[in-house]
């Protein structure tokens, strides 16, 4: 479960980032904002993200994200 909670970590930082950088590049406002409050940057990636793979990405970020909590806390850290 360690291994599945890492790739899933890096999984959703990477996909984290990408977002992230693009929401600084449209507005730096809206950069900080996400930096700040993780759901204006979830609000971000499924209304005003625009990519080529935008769902595999924004389902990279939540899916990345909630398999790290759950491999990690069935380990108990």
């Amino acid at each position: 479960m360690l291994i599945l909670g890492v790739i899933g970590a890096i999984v959703g930082l990477v996909c984290w980032l990408i977002i992230l950088v693009d929401a600084f590049q449209d507005e730096i406002w809206k950069g900080l904002l996400g930096l700040i409050c993780g759901l204006y940057l979830l609000y971000y990636a499924i209304v005003e993200f625009e990519h080529a793979n935008k769902w595999p990405i924004v389902l990279g970020y939540l899916l990345g994200s909630a398999l790290s909590g759950i491999g990690f806390r069935s380990l108990g850290l």
